[in-house]
């Protein structure tokens, strides 16, 4: 028994460090997921926080005639290092912080925009990190999201809800039942924009919530 759970804490292991972070990379890259980076995260300006950067799928679709500066911040060691590879290949100021997004230890009020993407799903503590979110914001600055989560219909809640626990453990901490609309309301934000609909994919992971939040 103590021999079969180290051996399948070794695999979990070996699993996370080299595999997970090439599949995540590959999920998040398909074309409906790409479509949603490419109608919000053009909107980011100024010096920009993106929370939970991964593997910088985002970067591709920044406009850098708005943008002077991007910092990164995500725990994830493995997907961080296909970021930076990412980065290289940019004429761009971008940098890294390899922390969690419930503690960035930033100055507040440093940033005029913050971009979420497909993150909040697998923090921990969405709330906690949103409240950083809050702090390092500049007061007129924005939120600029789009993430995965809790569907419309009670049907599909049901299968998310049952799927989560195990999806949870081979996805890298994704919850697929989590109410984004709700998080970001109870951060102490108001929503500029707004939009929710599926994405083609199964119904358990393709429901969206994208848009901009400011301060309230």
């Amino acid at each position: 028994s103590w021999n079969r759970r180290t051996r399948s804490k070794l695999i979990m292991g070996i699993y996370e460090k080299y595999f997970l972070p090439k599949l995540l990379d590959c999920c998040c890259g398909l074309e409906g997921f790409q479509k949603k980076r490419a109608q919000v995260v053009p909107k980011a300006y100024g010096k920009v926080l993106e929370i939970g950067v991964g593997s910088g799928l985002n970067f591709d679709h920044y406009n850098f005639d708005k943008v002077n500066e991007i910092v990164g911040v995500d725990p994830a060691v493995s997907s961080v290092a296909i970021a930076k590879s990412r980065a290289l290949k940019l004429d761009s100021n971008i940098s890294f912080i390899e922390a969690s997004a419930e503690s960035i230890d930033l100055d507040p009020f440093s940033f005029d925009s913050v971009v979420v993407g497909y993150s909040l799903c697998t923090i921990p503590d969405p709330l906690l990190a949103l409240s950083e979110v809050k702090r390092l914001l500049k007061n007129d600055g924005s939120l600029f999201f789009l993430e995965h989560g809790l569907a419309p219909e009670p049907n599909v809640q049901k299968w998310q809800h049952r799927i989560a626990p195990m999806w949870k453990k081979i996805a890298g901490g994704c919850n697929l039942n989590r109410n984004i609309e709700e998080l970001i309301s109870l951060s102490g934000f108001e929503f500029k924009d707004l939009k929710k609909k599926y994405i083609k994919g199964p119904k358990i992971a393709s429901f969206q919530y994208y848009g901009e939040a400011v301060k309230t």
